[in-house]
């Protein structure tokens, strides 16, 4: 007579029957859920391979800081700060329910000064990327 197959006991909380992993957040996470990839001042379409690894190993070196962390650091590379829009080509990002959805809206730098600004806002550990600014025209130049 055939052996019997014991069957897996899956536990009911997943449908899937695999069990999700709590993980503790350990730094920035970035999110690109507002972008907005069609702004006509903030396009990147026609940026080079050199500027989309810039950006890239910038939100890697990032995101092992705390949000804290990064407001508060004062290198003369990063330039984190508060967008005041007063002093800016724009009014607001332009988001449904901004008022609500934006504490305080962000910038930070790239490099020194070659690929420009990464323009978003904080909600909790999670920094929303809304336009990325590689030829400086959030701040347009003083004459």
């Amino acid at each position: 007579m055939p052996k019997k197959i014991k069957k897996t006991a899956v536990p009911k909380a997943s449908t899937s029957g695999i069990k999700s992993t709590k993980l503790k957040s350990q730094g920035i996470s970035f999110s690109f859920k507002y972008y907005q990839d069609r702004h006509e001042k903030f396009s990147c379409y026609e940026k080079p391979a050199t500027y989309w690894l810039t950006l890239l190993d910038r939100l890697k070196t990032l995101s092992v800081l705390s949000a804290q962390e990064l407001l508060v650091n004062r290198s003369s590379t990063l330039k984190c700060h508060p967008i005041k829009w007063e002093y800016t080509s724009e009014n607001e990002f332009g988001l449904p329910n901004e008022e609500q959805l934006v504490d305080t809206p962000y910038q930070f730098s790239l490099s020194s000064n070659a690929h420009g600004r990464v323009h978003g806002f904080f909600i909790d550990e999670i920094f929303y990327i809304v336009w990325l600014d590689p030829n400086h025209l959030l701040y347009p130049a003083k004459g």
